[in-house]
């Protein structure tokens, strides 16, 4: 269970998680000394399951974005598991999410213009096994994007 100095040290990580040590035990108000202890705690329990660097894909030339909504054909005993090994092996996937409902999967796709989706989207996507219904949607702005709890 997090208590109020847990939460404090995880508002501010997850803020500016390349924060020293002294300083982030600082800004919540602990000691290093037991910043450090719950940090680790934290990390041995899972709370905190790791930092990562946030690159821009559009920084590398990636301009476009497309979620494809998919429907498998359920009568294949091993359509998921083949479906998403086969997926996770498209460099394009960056993200994969599975559903309850009729769709049971969503892609989250990039291409570098529409040239090279149509490509993708040809060569790679339509090959992968057990799809029964695909359904494409373009991304044309991104709204709301925050990885940020409210703890």
């Amino acid at each position: 269970m997090l208590d109020d100095v847990d939460r404090r040290i995880l508002r501010h990580y997850q803020a500016e998680p390349t924060l020293a040590m002294p300083e982030l035990a600082e800004r919540a108000g602990v000691t290093s000394a037991t910043c450090w202890r719950r940090v680790e705690r934290m990390r041995g329990e899972g709370v905190i399951e790791g930092v990562e660097a946030v690159i821009d894909w559009r920084a590398l030339g990636y301009a476009v974005e497309v979620s494809l909504r998919v429907t498998l054909d359920k009568s294949q005993p091993r359509a998921f598991d083949e479906f998403l090994a086969a997926a996770r092996e498209v460099p394009e996937v960056l993200e994969m999410q599975t559903f309850i409902g009729r769709t049971d999967v969503r892609l989250s796709v990039i291409a570098r213009d529409l040239e090279h989706y149509q490509g993708l989207y040809r060569d790679r996507i339509l090959t992968l096994p057990h799809i029964a219904d695909l359904e494409a949607l373009m991304h044309i702005a991104k709204i709301k994007w925050d990885e940020g709890l409210p703890v």
